[in-house]
């Protein structure tokens, strides 16, 4: 131990000689470079002093020449002292790049010129201050904001710098500008965009991309708003000034029509795009814009001859691939002739930027080699002065000794490189400054100011920094040179003066062999329709085409304003206001008697004393049972009518209330009461309807009149007039009834049954209403999902809700009582009644039927109706056919009963086609229904009436995938029949789950289920929402699925969901098929593939829209490979926080029975 320090003192003291040694033997270069130093800083105090205040458009010119003589001594000068160095003040710098991307701007590369430029102004602005700045280095491994704020944050907390040299891509750029706007501290970077990415970088900063739309019709893109970014400071290019660049082309040969063809696939090319498309259409250029997914297997053609009708000049801001693709499509079109003219943007030439070039060793390479005749390039200025290629030497040298990296064969020192170079050296002038004048040097907004709005030289040239921060860069435009076919420098764009100038001893080589450019338009125009090549017989062609088109509009536009002013007529035509003198009230009238008649006492009404009810009663049926009145009858001009109170507070004849009277106005079916009119000029709170009387009662009064006798003939007719009457009301202006009950179900002197009290919800609800026991009986006929939002009977009202009520009319019907009539006798009151409904249970509570001498088809149609789930009860159209089929052998209508029989022999071969039309009526029936569950309603409808189903694209929907694991190790250990058992017993479960949510199940194939939702209906942004949901029910409703031949058994399934466009429409003729095509449907599965047993995988594009509603919990998976899409970043769907009255599938029962999903929860509180 002694001897090991003795030796370590002894290295000590011998290493402390030679440094002293070597400061003795440097100091004369030292004197030396101290000399180069003061002339650097004569040279730029005087560049100052003669330009004046540095803030105005100053031009802040530093000799490049300086830096060659700081080259020819760099391997002459020492470095300091240890005085000078104990006497000088570190401060650090942070550097902060992307690191092994092979990008040009890698830490590798700009990391070099960084160093020598922080060595340069160490010693030419700092070292007179006793400040010395040291690199604090480290690196990302992706172009995104994952890490780069993190790092930085270090860099700010742990190494204190004063400044931040990059990051150079725009989203890792972006967080780490909006943490030093917040430090104050200045941030530097030698790019500020962001380049064509890989789809695993662009998934991980998804969240950047939908800033897109923010700011596509601005002009400087993400960095706009340098309200948010004040000390940020970009030393390449801006984007925003490639409008500038391109317009100076199109002024140069004269153009003014200029198509623009977008990939909104890549994030460079679409912001590229955006920034052309809003600059030039301010410009007055651009004709045409058309934006394209990027799909490869798209026909390019088509968008190349859309173009071709607005412009002879195309931008192809499209990624590299594409440019080759849509340039042999131009050639395959003869739109390399000369004729037509293609420009893109290669910001700089790299295989980072993409492949444009047009050699890849295909069988197309001549092809596509002719065809890039016609195309010039835009691309930044590379420099190449004698300055600049020292400086590249030393980047190389530096590069392998400190970065242990060579730059490939043939690889330039490119331009972002010098610009990092240039960003260090302006920070180094506005430290300088700063300090000169006494200013603090963590002043970040300061010194960001001083580098903004000047100029000076760099290495890269003239820098122009504008007052936003941004540079304005210098551009080239390249063309290809078609004897070597390489593309060429033909003209440059200088920022300074903002004009086209061709390069001395170049000219474009037009296709074609043209020596002039094309024209802007075409001789015979874009379409070839110029009056000059065809003469007038096309131009009176089109005009008697136009005056036809013009003609046919004005007529259109007539037949919608007659149609328009009868609508306004019908509603404001107001006969139907009744006056309160014109109604006369029937006084102590008997059944078939008129009786006296009194009019209304407007001054002191008292409805009360001539025998109005609230209520709807009606009288005694037959002549033979005694005359009773139960409702108030009345007469206006010279008409029975009955009439009905109602209490409403205030009513204003509004367009709503219009409406609503014009519907029912348009009523007109024998199965329907008609709507006579109103009376609202009262005095409060009391309004009069008036509609046409039925003299023999309501169906409740039938009923419950023991001395009348029913027979199932009479039954059935009444039960047909009513669905009758419904599947009218269903299908006009009404839509659905909401208040169907026994005692709105009248019938008039013909024994016909009609449907009363429909529409008028803004007249018929009253203004106070009591919760007495005759408001709650009214509630035993509405259905279980609309009692928890029923506050007065009948809102809401829906058609379902229709279905569920005439259940249980028939149930009064079948057992000639009120609703729910046996469980009434046996003890139990309505609030019971109601608490059990609303609580859903299984099997869900209805009323029993008593008598069973009913047809056994009207049992089942019962049970229908009054379904829990408000899906599974039919529809009044198919209940219409059914009670068709079970009318067999009754007759509709009583007083035709007897002219049916007289009429039986007679009319037999009538009779006998009438049953052949019921039959075909009935299959056909059938077969419509047969085709809405296999077809969407709207295309089956299509198909139907022999039109053609065009296919149809949605831009938005979510697709759920899901797949049995080990089905195929079950299906080995299982009975064919059982495997077709468990199958439809577990899709049955789902089936019923997904009936609750607005989905669409596409098809079931093996053991994969496929549901979309967002088509045939787009719903927005829900359908993420919707399948989100539906997954966690059917998840946990597998967790309590068990198999009925293997008991002990879990079954398990994988889940994946992904959101984004499909193409949907029907395929074959021959049991045609619903389908949607796309690569979302591909994705959904890749990533139901790659999913585990219980888990939701989902997508980023998914997660993007559930993160909208904020209710769901997501845990980020991490990047996983799918076939065909590289590497993703995936999440899990855990749970969510919606209090979601769509509830999963309970627990079976037993093994052979089916899970029914739990219908709303909310009912049962």
């Amino acid at each position: 131990m002694w001897l090991l320090m003795l030796i370590t003192c002894l290295g000590l003291v011998l290493f402390e000689i030679g440094f002293g040694l070597h400061l003795a033997g440097k100091r004369s270069d030292i004197e030396s470079w101290e000399g180069i130093e003061r002339a650097v800083d004569g040279i730029s105090h005087q560049a100052r002093s003669s330009n004046g205040n540095f803030n105005g458009h100053s031009n802040d010119s530093i000799d490049i020449k300086v830096f060659e003589r700081i080259r020819e001594t760099k391997n002459q000068a020492g470095s300091l002292n240890e005085r000078d160095l104990s006497r000088m003040r570190v401060y650090n710098v942070g550097v902060l790049m992307a690191s092994h991307l092979d990008s040009p701007f890698d830490l590798e590369r700009c990391g070099p010129a960084v160093d020598l430029a922080l060595d340069q102004i160490n010693k030419r602005f700092l070292s007179p201050h006793n400040i010395r700045l040291v690199k604090k280095k480290a690196s990302y491994p992706s172009c995104s904001g994952a890490k780069a704020p993190g790092l930085a944050a270090d860099m700010h907390f742990k190494d204190d710098v004063i400044a931040f040299i990059g990051p150079a891509c725009a989203f890792a750029l972006e967080p780490v500008a909006r943490l030093a706007a917040y430090w104050n501290t200045p941030i530097i970077t030698g790019m500020g965009d962001q380049p064509p990415s890989s789809e695993g970088e662009l998934t991980v900063t998804s969240g950047m991309l939908g800033r897109i739309h923010k700011w596509k019709n601005e002009s400087t893109g993400m960095f706009k708003d340098k309200s948010k970014y004040p000390t940020l400071t970009r030393m390449s290019y801006c984007q925003c000034r490639l409008k500038l660049v391109f317009a100076s082309v199109f002024r140069q040969f004269n153009w003014k029509h200029v198509a623009l063809l977008v990939d909104r696939s890549e994030l460079f090319s679409l912001t590229v795009g955006k920034n052309l498309e809003y600059g030039l259409r301010q410009e007055g250029l651009l004709s045409f814009v058309r934006e394209l997914n990027g799909n490869e297997e798209e026909i390019y053609e088509n968008y190349l001859r859309d173009a071709s009708m607005y412009a002879r000049v195309v931008i192809l801001s499209v990624r590299g691939v594409l440019v080759r693709k849509f340039m042999l499509a131009a050639h395959s079109l003869g739109m390399t002739n000369g004729e037509w003219v293609f420009l893109d943007v290669e910001i700089f030439q790299s295989a980072y930027w993409g492949d444009k070039d047009w050699e890849l060793g295909d069988e197309n390479d001549m092809k596509a080699r002719k065809a890039y005749e016609a195309l010039l390039r835009v691309s930044l200025l590379q420099p190449t002065s004698p300055t600049f290629q020292d400086f590249a030497d030393n980047v190389r040298e530096n590069a392998l000794t400190e970065y242990n990296y060579t730059f490939g064969e043939g690889e330039e020192v490119n331009f972002f490189i010098g610009a990092f170079y240039d960003g260090v050296y302006l920070l180094g002038m506005a430290l300088n400054e700063t300090l000169t004048e006494g200013g603090d040097i963590r002043d970040g907004v300061n010194i960001t100011r001083r580098m903004w709005n000047r100029t000076f030289h760099g290495i890269t040239g003239h820098v122009r920094i504008d007052d936003n921060g941004d540079r304005d860069a210098d551009y080239s435009i390249l063309d290809l040179d078609p004897i070597n076919g390489k593309f060429s420098v033909v003209a440059h764009y200088y920022g300074l003066h903002r004009k086209y100038a061709a390069a001395h001893g170049k000219k474009i080589h037009w296709p074609g062999g043209r020596e002039e450019p094309p024209p802007d338009i075409p001789p015979c125009g874009f379409l070839g329709n110029a009056p000059d090549c065809h003469g007038n017989e096309t131009t009176i062609m089109y005009s008697a085409f136009g005056l036809a088109l013009f003609l046919g509009l004005v007529l259109l536009v007539i037949c919608l304003l007659q149609k328009q002013m009868k609508l306004s007529k019908e509603l404001h035509n107001m006969s139907w206001r009744v006056r309160p003198e014109d109604v006369l009230i029937e006084m102590g009238g008997m059944f078939g008697s008129k009786g006296g008649l009194q009019r209304l006492d407007v001054e002191n009404i008292s409805l009360q004393q001539f025998g109005i009810h609230s209520g709807r009663a009606s009288i005694a049926s037959f002549a033979s049972l005694p005359p009773q009145v139960y409702t108030t009858i009345g007469q206006f001009k010279g008409e029975r009518v009955a009439i009905k109170k109602v209490n409403v507070k205030k009513v204003e004849v509004t367009s709503t209330l219009l409406w609503e009277i014009k519907q029912a106005r348009d009523v007109s079916h024998e199965n329907t009461v008609r709507f006579v009119g109103a009376c609202i000029d009262l005095p409060r709170p009391t309004v009069l309807i008036l509609t046409e009387y039925c003299s023999r009662g309501s169906l409740k009064d039938v009923l419950e009149n023991e001395a009348i006798e029913l027979d199932w003939n009479f039954r059935m007719s009444l039960i047909h007039d009513i669905v009758k009457g419904m599947s009218y009301l269903h299908n006009c202006d009404v839509v659905a009834h909401g208040k169907l009950r026994s005692c709105n179900c009248l019938i008039d002197g013909r024994f016909v049954l009609k449907i009363s009290d429909f529409g008028l919800s803004t007249l018929t609800t009253p203004s106070d209403f009591v919760r007495d026991q005759n408001y709650y009986t009214k509630l035993l006929w509405i259905a279980p999902e609309l009692l928890p939002m029923t506050s007065i009977p009948g809102c809401p009202a829906t058609q379902r809700g229709d279905v569920y009520s005439f259940g249980i009319i028939l149930e009064e019907i079948v057992n000639r009582g009120g609703p729910y009539q046996e469980a009434r006798q046996q003890g139990m009151d309505v609030h019971t009644i109601l608490h059990k409904v609303r609580q859903c249970e299984y099997p869900p509570f209805r009323p029993l039927i008593r008598e069973r001498e009913c047809p056994p088809d009207l049992l089942v149609l019962m049970e229908k109706c009054w379904a829990d789930n408000q899906e599974e009860r039919p529809a009044f159209s198919t209940i219409r056919s059914n009670i068709r089929t079970i009318m067999k052998g009754f007759c509709e209508n009583l007083m035709d009963d007897l002219l049916n029989r007289m009429e039986h022999y007679a009319n037999n071969l009538e009779s006998l086609v009438e049953e052949k039309t019921r039959q075909l009526s009935l299959e056909k029936q059938r077969t419509e229904e047969l085709l809405y569950q296999i077809l969407p309603r709207p295309v089956a409808q299509q198909l139907m009436a022999g039109d053609l189903v065009e296919p149809e694209e949605f831009s938005s929907v979510t697709i759920y995938f899901s797949d049995i694991v080990g089905f195929t190790e079950l299906c080995a250990r299982s009975t064919p029949m059982d495997v077709v058992n468990f199958l439809n017993d577990l899709y049955s479960t789902f089936d019923r789950i997904i009936g609750f949510y607005d989905v669409y199940k596409v098809e079931t194939i093996g053991d994969a289920y496929l549901v979309v939702s967002g088509l045939p209906e787009p719903n927005g942004d829900k359908h993420a929402r919707e399948i989100a949901l539906m997954a966690l029910d059917i998840l946990q409703a597998v967790c309590s699925f068990n198999l009925r031949h293997k008991p002990d058994y879990k079954i398990q399934i994988r889940i994946g969901m992904h959101s984004g466009s499909v193409c949907a429409g029907v395929v074959g003729k021959k049991m045609p098929h619903y389908c949607l095509f796309g690569d979302t449907v591909n994705t959904a599965s890749r990533l139901e593939t790659t999913g585990m047993p219980g888990k939701i995988h989902v997508s980023s594009a998914t997660k993007a829209i559930l993160d909208k509603f904020g209710t769901f919990q997501l845990e980020h998976r991490g990047d996983v490979e799918l076939k065909g899409k590289g590497t993703v970043t995936t999440y899990w769907l855990n749970s969510t926080t919606e209090a979601d009255a769509r509830a999963p599938t309970p627990p079976l029962l037993n093994n052979d029975e089916v899970p029914f999903p739990l219908l709303f929860a909310g009912m049962g509180k």
